[in-house]
């Protein structure tokens, strides 16, 4: 298990302190990194994640499995707690800069989970600006969902957040479905306070983790102290809602389509 930041924004928020990753995440959001790298560095990225949450928020049974020693010694087994293998797992893929992020957990979960019970759906979502360049929403413009959610475990990848709004969305939309998850979790390479203010206000039970925490517009009282103890103090989001210090826009840095 990675080491995790001591906060004030409760239970629900896991925020990652791991030198490894934050090492990974610099590089991500350097003016020196092109293209034509990033999107294996969010693999890696993801990866890292995806590994954690999983072993955090998925059902645990106890298991006994053979070797490949177990024909020569019928005491070769492997016995002991293991991750559910009757549990689903939904993974939410929101057009666009959350496409790659959630191919990148599917192919991890698929290496430890049956494949027939890891689901990729796909949320075509964009934020809404005002005249003031300010976002303002986030519009739903269509989806492909597979099936019910109910005692699944649903991965929401939004490696930016910024605002909070795809992933509010995005829980709203698979609550609509009827049925209870096992659990929802979002999954973030930053994360600025402004989002996990709104998705933990509007969505209590929603897990948050990220890969770190953005605030560098936060007053120097806030900076000094641990994170969520003066959260009034806090800000990680331009005018233009973009983190900062962030990495620039990943849905344009993912796809080198620049619109």
């Amino acid at each position: 298990m990675v080491d995790l930041l001591t906060h004030h924004y409760g239970s629900d928020v896991r925020l990652f302190d791991d030198s490894f990753l934050s090492t990974l995440l610099v590089r991500i959001g350097s003016s020196t990194t092109g293209t034509a790298e990033i999107p294996n560095l969010v693999r890696t990225a993801y990866q890292r994640l995806m590994h954690e949450i999983l072993a955090s928020e998925f059902p645990r049974t106890q298991q006994r499995w053979p070797t490949r020693m177990t024909a020569q010694e019928p005491r070769a087994f492997v016995e002991g707690p293991m991750l559910s293998r009757d549990t689903k797992l939904v993974i939410c893929s929101v057009i666009r800069a959350g496409m790659l992020p959630a191919q990148a957990c599917y192919e991890a979960a698929i290496e430890v989970l049956p494949p027939e019970n890891v689901r990729l759906d796909v949320l075509n979502m964009s934020r809404e600006v005002g005249p003031d360049g300010k976002v303002c929403g986030v519009r739903l413009d269509g989806s492909k969902i597979g099936g019910p959610v109910d005692n699944a475990v649903i991965l929401l990848p939004d490696p930016m957040g910024a605002t909070g709004g795809t992933v509010c969305r995005a829980v709203e939309v698979y609550r609509e479905l009827g049925g209870t998850p096992h659990a929802i979790a979002a999954a973030h390479m930053m994360v600025t306070p402004e989002a996990i203010q709104k998705v933990t206000k509007s969505h209590p039970g929603v897990r948050v983790y990220a890969g770190r925490l953005d605030r560098g517009l936060s007053s120097e009282r806030a900076l000094a102290a641990d994170p969520g103890q003066y959260p009034d103090e806090e800000r990680g989001l331009s005018d233009v809602q973009y983190i900062i210090p962030g990495a620039g826009g990943m849905g344009e840095l993912l796809t080198n389509s620049w619109v």
